[in-house]
């Protein structure tokens, strides 16, 4: 995480600061007090609203470690005697301070940046734009749908010296909104992606909200939209004449454009795209039908080609795009139910979309639709629920839910509909769908994010009540691709994957660092080789800790053993004698100072007489192991065990009179010290996402993510005990939760007792009292969770080493001790 110091954000702002405690870092923005994680290096922004005053939430804030924060009214005598060591600036208006910060950190990097703003599919677009680019570029973008005044700033503060693309999106609900984000984002390339009637009630006409979206791009060299849209294409034009004549168009459409549309051809379960650039007619596949992922598309298709990707090269990608999350998700319902979460957005277009992708779904005769109110339609709503009705009456509903205040006014208009239903809440639902009996149906969810619709979601869907470690495999990819960036071309990898891939699996991993075309496998023991031989998994496999009855499996899977001392070369040449076996591939290991396996200085001179007149064996490496490339502060101890390999390995190349490839490097050496490449570097611990480089670190994604879930949550009243021992007495009434995780499945014994949290719907948990075999107790006292709810154990936003840190221990321990009871879930996206 690249911060600030406090002083420095004090500059930014041009501000005085009532308190200068200590000089703190600042690397998180806060505005939401219930999403605080690192309390130390948090800056939160008190944002009121008319109906809050968010200074009111500051000195809980202060009581869980942070200390510093933006306000816009001072606070009070007795406020400033209970904060002793906050560092607190003053400002006007802190979303505006916010905004500030957001755009003075935005314009020091200088890496192209895309904006993307539209009505429908901007979402879509910056997601499907970042699978496209992500392993071309290293791209920050905006998480989710982080696209409002506050949500714009929070995304931009991603970037850093690393990124070499920006995506981010921009939206809006009235004008005058969009100048403040263009100065955010200053977007070099301008996506516009579909004008509909989303947010219409804050504009006077269409066209006026044209134009206010346009203003995000008022200083950017290129715009790219589908000009079929004759009112947006008109707009446009308009919008270059009168305000950025210097703003390069690229269209798509049917005629008179840059990207033509030829031929659009549905089938089942995919769409074939034809389209003529330049005179050149090439066509891809999408594995969606609906009109609205067929634009987006074609949007992305635009973009790549502006941007010179190889036509060849994305049109294979283009059938891998995947519906993005939170983006009408097919899960197991209960009953033999399909659930389509759709709780996202509520318009008429999105709708129109979403009833398509319920048509698609075949496996049930039953249609549901559970619809909420459309809040931001700009239409009156007896006219509004009467072309929702008009819409759904054609779509051959099993059954119909309404759920709001203004649908339900509206139920007459719903009379074609023969079995519909109306609720005043979700609520209200939720207490009547046990008497409902949902069973074989597709149920779609479709409303406006203030109804919690994932609330319905939780209760239809089917429970998994399973510890699980998701490994993302394409963020492995990404991981690999940032350490071969830093490689010569000649140089070759070796993967390790002992200890099951640090905890990630076995040929699963393995599988895909042979297709993404590494050279060699590393494990610790002959019998994860066999695992992996029987997989499939062709590569050359190294065996690091090979024993004598080992031997046999070493020849019939062909592994290659690694040889680190007399008695274990010896071992294996009369072997390979008996089995009257030549040239046997061999790697030999030396010890240049860390002390544990390998043949030491004064013993190379031994061995090289001894591995002239062994033709039994061929020796297809030397190596070593550095013991600590990744710290600065041994970087002579570092330089001194080069020197020493390189002694050693030229005195056996010499004497055995041909070459072998040589490797020293490990992860943390290949970026710090990136002369000791030889012919091939060992990657491990990088793989997986974990650098001590800071600056490899921000490049690198997470791979794992360790969840459970909630099994019982309960009260427990003061004084009384919680888990064995009795170690955790309740000072007053709290309330707990049980996780289904405990030392069994790997999480550490050591991290009870508020040593380790857990992450609860953007909240930590402390444990509290002993971790169990199987179970975990966390404390959530005041926080909003339920039994079923996801617990986060180490993932994205709760990251291992930080887990690792609260352990007292390496992220190695934590990775590599993840049970393998515990259910791995592979993501190929």
């Amino acid at each position: 995480m690249q911060g600030y110091l406090f002083s420095e954000i004090v500059e930014i702002l041009k501000k005085g600061s009532f308190h200068t405690g200590e000089d703190l870092r600042i690397d998180y923005l806060l505005t939401d007090s219930r999403k605080l994680l690192f309390p130390e290096s948090t800056l939160f922004f008190a944002i009121s609203t008319p109906h809050k005053n968010a200074n009111i939430f500051i000195p809980e804030l202060y009581k869980k470690g942070v200390r510093c924060f933006v306000v816009d009214q001072p606070l009070s005598d007795h406020d400033k005697k209970n904060l002793p060591e906050a560092n607190i600036i003053i400002v006007e208006n802190v979303l505006a301070a916010l905004q500030q910060i957001a755009i003075f950190h935005r314009h020091r990097f200088n890496c192209p940046i895309i904006g993307v703003t539209g009505s429908n599919g901007k979402t879509i677009v910056k997601e499907w734009l970042y699978q496209l680019l992500n392993e071309i570029y290293n791209v920050a973008h905006s998480p989710k749908s982080y696209n409002s005044q506050v949500g714009v700033p929070l995304s931009v503060w991603s970037l850093n010296e690393s990124h070499t693309l920006g995506i981010f999106e921009a939206g809006i609900s009235q004008a005058g909104e969009m100048v403040r984000l263009q100065q955010i984002i200053d977007p070099e390339i301008g996506v516009l992606t579909y004008i509909g009637e989303a947010h219409a009630k804050g504009f006077a006409s269409k066209e006026e909200k044209i134009l206010e979206k346009l203003e995000l791009f008022s200083k950017s060299k290129v715009l790219i939209y589908g000009a079929d849209d004759k009112d947006l294409d008109l707009a446009v034009k308009r919008f270059v004449e009168m305000r950025n004549p210097s703003l390069k168009i690229f269209s798509w459409g049917m005629k008179g454009v840059d990207l033509k549309v030829d031929k659009i051809n549905k089938e089942a379960a995919r769409t074939q795209i034809s389209l003529n650039y330049k005179g050149e007619s090439f066509s891809f596949f999408i594995p969606f039908t609906d009109d609205a992922s067929i634009s987006n598309a074609i949007t992305c298709c635009s973009v790549l080609l502006y941007l010179k990707i190889s036509i060849i090269e994305f049109t294979t990608q283009m059938e891998l795009l995947r519906a993005v999350e939170m983006r009408m998700e097919l899960k197991h319902g209960i009953n033999n139910c399909s659930i389509i979460n759709d709780s996202y957005s509520a318009d008429l277009n999105s709708l129109s979309v979403a009833l398509d992708f319920l048509e698609q779904q075949q496996q049930h005769t039953r249609r549901t639709v559970i619809l909420s109110d459309f809040l931001e339609s700009g239409q009156k709503a007896d006219v509004l629920y009467e072309k929702i009705a008009s819409i759904l009456s054609k779509r051959n509903l099993f059954r119909f839910i309404g759920i709001g205040p203004r649908i339900m006014a509206n139920a007459a208009k719903f009379s074609s509909l023969s079995n519909a239903g109306f609720f005043e809440s979700t609520e209200s639902f939720l207490e009547a769908a046990p008497a409902m009996e949902f069973a074989g149906e597709t149920i779609l969810l479709k409303g406006a994010r203030v109804f919690r619709f994932e609330k319905i979601s939780h209760a239809l869907q089917q429970k998994l009540h399973e510890t699980v470690l998701e490994i993302s495999l394409n963020a492995l990819r990404h991981n690999l691709n940032i350490y071969r960036r830093s490689l010569k071309s000649e140089t070759a990898i070796m993967a390790m994957v002992k200890a099951f891939s640090y905890g990630s699996g076995s040929f699963e991993v393995a599988n895909l660092l042979q297709h993404a075309g590494v050279n060699y496998l590393a494990v610790a023991y002959a019998d994860e080789g066999v695992e992996l031989r029987t997989a499939g998994i062709s590569l050359p496999i190294m065996v690091m800790n090979p024993e004598e009855a080992g031997f046999e499996q070493l020849l019939a899977y062909k592994l290659e053993p690694e040889i680190y001392s007399f008695n274990i070369l010896n071992a294996f040449r009369y072997f390979l004698i008996h089995h009257n076996i030549m040239n046997y591939p061999i790697h030999i290991e030396l010890d240049t100072g860390m002390h544990r396996l390998g043949f030491i200085p004064a013993e190379i001179d031994t061995l090289c007489e001894i591995l002239k007149d062994i033709p039994e064996i061929n020796v297809t490496s030397v190596f070593s192991h550095l013991a600590a490339s990744d710290n600065s502060d041994h970087d002579d101890f570092t330089k001194q065990q080069a020197k020493s390999f390189e002694l050693m390995s030229s005195k056996i190349e010499k004497s055995l009179g041909y070459s072998f490839m040589r490797h020293l490097s490990n992860s943390g050496a290949v970026h710090r010290h990136s002369n000791l490449q030889y012919n091939m570097v060992r990657l491990g611990i990088g793989l997986y996402g974990i650098d001590s480089d800071s600056a490899v670190q921000q490049q690198l994604l997470n791979v794992s993510k360790l969840k459970t879930t909630i099994s019982q949550i309960k009260k427990v009243a003061a004084g009384e005990s919680i888990g064995y021992s009795r170690k955790a007495i309740a000072e007053k009434e709290m309330t707990i939760a049980v996780v289904r995780i405990g030392y069994a499945d790997g999480y550490p014994r050591v991290l009870s007792n508020g040593s380790g949290k857990m992450l609860i719907n953007g909240m930590l948990a402390p444990v509290i009292g002993n971790i169990c075999m199987d179970m975990t107790m966390l404390d959530i006292s005041g926080m909003d969770a339920a039994e079923g709810d996801e617990v986060t154990i180490f993932g994205e936003f709760l990251p291992v080493n930080v887990v690792a840190e609260w352990a007292q221990t390496i992220p190695y321990e934590i990775l590599t001790g993840v049970s393998q009871r515990v259910r791995r879930v592979y993501f190929e996206e």
